[in-house]
C-alpha cells in the first residue's frame, strides 16, 4: 500500500498523453493585486498610530515642569525621531534616479534615489530585492514604494524600500529586455548552434499543463498526422515556480532515451501570463537539452525568451506538432513514388548490363580461338626474350674480357715496380747534382766567414785595441758621448774594466 503514492507521483511527472475528451482549461492563477497590500497599509497605519499616541501620552505624563527641561539620551531622541517617521510615512512612492548603488555580501541592495533637487538614502532588503523581475543598474529612473525610517545606529534618515518599478517602460518589458541582452552575450542564441528537428522522431516529449487545451491540440494534430507517441511532462506553466518547473520537465524528458525532440508549450496570454518561458532556469535548460527544442508559447505575435534560445519557433502549440510530426499518407504516397522510381531503375540498368554482355559475347568470340592466339602470342614473346638475352650475354662478356685486360695493365704490383724504378732513377740524378753544389756553397761559406773573422771587433782588440761602452751598453764614438762622473766600461780582448769619466777632452 505504500509504494501506490510513489508510482503515482512519477506517473504524474513523465506520462504517455492520447488522444482525449476536451477539457475546460483551468483558468491561470491570478497575479496578487496591489490592493491587498495597500488595504493591510490602514491596520498597519492605525495600529502604528495608537502605539504613537502611547508613546506620546506616556512622554507627557513624564516631561518635567518647564522649570526643569527634559535632557533625552541620543537612542532615546533618535528611536522617538524613527517612531514618528515610520508612523506617519508608513507607505511612500518616490521617483528618481538610482545613483551610488551598492550590494553587500547578504544580497542587500544600498542606492541614493536622486533628482535635480535634492537626494534620499535607500535600502533594499533581500527579500524584497530576491522578488524584483529586472535588474537594478546605476542611472536607472524608477520608481520606490516604501516606508521613511531613522538608521539608529547612525543616525541616517533613509527609507526601506518594499518595491521597486522602473518609469516609462514596465518592469517585465525591461527584465525581459536585460535577460535577452545578457542570454545573447552568453550565446544562447546564436544560430550556429541550432538543430534540425528529426525527420520521423520515435516518441515526443511535451512540457505543459496537463488540464489546458494545449496538451489535447498537440495530441490531436499529432495524432491525425502520425501515430507517434507522446511523452507529457505535466507541470505549471503560470505562476510562482512555474520557470524552475518547466525546467525540470525539460531535464526529465531529454533523460528518456527514445524522445527525439521536445516541445515547450503553453496557451495564449498577457506579459505576466507568459512570464515563465522568460525565465533564465528554462533558457539555461533549453539550451543544455540534448535533443531539439520547438518553442510554442503564447499566439504568432507573442515573443518569449524561449522562442530565441529553441531550435526551432513555432507560432502556436498546433503548428508545433506539425512541424514535428510528418502525415503518414505524404510518406506511404511518397515510399510508393520512391519504390515505383527504384523498380524502373533496376530494370533499366539490369538491360542495359544485358546488353553490354552481349555485345561483349558478340566481340570476343569463341574462348578457345582467343586461347590459341595467346599461346601463339606467348611463344613469340618467349623466343624473342631468347634472343634478345643472348645478345646481351655476348655483349657483357665482351665487356667483361676488355675490363680484364685494362685490369691487368694497371696491377697495383706492377704499378708499385715501375714507381719504385722511377724512384731509384731520381735518387741517383738527386746524388749526382747535390755533391758539387754542397761543394760550392761549403767553399763559399768558409770565404766568408774569414772575410767576417778579418773584419770582426774582437780581432782588432786581440791587436791591443778597447771598446768604451756607457752603462746602457751604447758604444762610445766622441768625447762629447759622456760626462764627468759617468760609469763606463772598457771592453779589452780578454775581459772588460770598469771605470769612472773624470773629465774629457777634445782633439784640438
Amino acid at each position: 500500500m505504500s509504494r501506490k503514492p510513489a508510482e503515482r507521483s512519477e506517473q504524474e511527472q513523465l506520462s504517455l498523453t492520447l488522444p482525449a475528451k476536451k477539457q475546460p482549461e483551468a483558468s491561470p492563477p491570478s497575479p496578487p493585486s496591489s490592493s491587498s497590500s495597500s488595504s493591510s497599509s490602514p491596520s498597519t497605519s492605525t495600529s502604528t498610530s495608537t502605539s504613537t499616541t502611547t508613546s506620546a501620552s506616556a512622554t507627557t505624563s513624564e516631561t518635567p515642569t518647564p522649570q526643569q527641561p527634559r535632557i533625552y539620551a541620543v537612542n532615546e531622541l533618535l528611536k522617538a525621531v524613527r517612531l514618528t517617521l515610520e508612523s506617519r510615512f508608513t507607505e511612500v512612492r518616490v521617483e528618481g534616479e538610482v545613483s551610488g548603488m551598492k550590494r553587500s555580501g547578504n544580497g542587500h541592495i544600498y542606492f541614493t534615489l536622486k533628482d535635480a533637487e535634492g537626494q534620499l538614502d535607500c535600502v533594499l532588503f533581500s527579500r524584497e530585492a530576491s522578488r524584483l523581475k529586472f535588474s537594478l543598474e546605476e542611472g536607472m529612473a524608477v520608481r520606490c514604494r516604501g516606508r521613511l525610517t531613522l538608521y539608529e545606529a547612525r543616525g541616517k534618515f533613509q527609507m526601506s524600500v518594499i518595491d521597486v518599478e522602473p518609469t516609462g517602460a514596465g518592469a517585465l518589458a525591461l527584465a525581459f529586455e536585460q535577460l535577452k541582452q545578457r542570454l545573447g552575450a552568453a550565446g544562447l542564441f546564436d544560430p550556429a548552434r541550432k538543430r534540425p528537428l528529426p525527420f520521423l522522431p520515435r516518441r515526443i516529449g511535451v512540457v505543459t499543463s496537463a488540464s489546458g487545451a494545449v496538451i489535447r491540440d498537440i495530441v490531436r494534430v499529432a495524432h491525425r498526422r502520425y501515430p507517434i507517441q507522446i511523452l507529457l511532462a505535466a507541470t505549471p506553466v503560470q505562476g510562482e515556480g512555474a520557470a524552475l518547473g518547466i525546467a525540470a520537465g525539460i531535464r526529465r524528458l531529454e533523460a528518456v532515451e527514445d524522445v527525439d525532440v521536445i516541445i515547450v508549450a503553453r496557451g495564449g496570454g498577457s506579459l505576466e501570463d507568459l512570464w515563465a518561458f522568460n525565465e533564465e532556469p528554462v533558457a539555461r535548460a533549453i539550451h543544455a537539452c540534448r535533443v531539439p527544442v520547438i518553442s510554442a508559447v503564447g499566439h504568432e505575435t507573442d515573443f518569449t525568451i524561449a522562442d530565441f534560445v529553441a531550435d526551432v519557433r513555432a507560432p502556436t502549440p498546433s503548428a508545433a506538432a506539425e512541424l514535428a510530426v510528418p502525415i503518414r499518407d505524404d510518406l506511404t504516397a511518397e515510399l510508393a513514388l520512391l519504390r515505383r522510381r527504384g523498380s524502373r531503375a533496376l530494370a533499366e540498368t539490369a538491360r542495359r548490363a544485358r546488353h553490354e554482355l552481349e555485345r561483349a559475347r558478340a566481340r570476343l568470340g569463341d574462348p578457345r580461338r582467343l586461347l590459341d592466339e595467346r599461346r601463339q602470342r606467348l611463344d613469340e614473346h618467349v623466343e624473342r626474350s631468347r634472343r634478345v638475352l643472348a645478345r646481351r650475354l655476348a655483349a657483357a662478356h665482351a665487356d667483361l674480357r676488355a675490363l680484364e685486360v685494362r685490369l691487368h695493365r694497371a696491377h697495383p704490383h706492377r704499378r708499385i715496380a715501375e714507381q719504385r724504378h722511377a724512384l731509384a732513377d731520381m735518387r741517383h740524378r738527386l746524388q749526382a747534382a747535390l755533391v758539387p753544389a754542397l761543394g760550392r756553397r761549403r767553399h763559399a761559406i768558409e770565404a766568408a766567414h774569414g772575410k767576417l773573422e778579418a773584419l770582426s771587433p774582437m780581432r782588432v782588440l786581440e791587436r791591443g785595441f778597447s771598446l768604451t761602452q756607457r752603462a746602457d751598453g751604447r758604444v762610445v764614438t766622441s768625447a762629447g758621448d759622456v760626462s764627468p762622473g759617468e760609469r763606463i766600461t772598457v771592453r779589452v780582448h780578454d775581459g772588460g774594466i770598469d771605470a769612472t769619466v773624470e773629465g774629457t777632452r777634445k782633439k784640438t
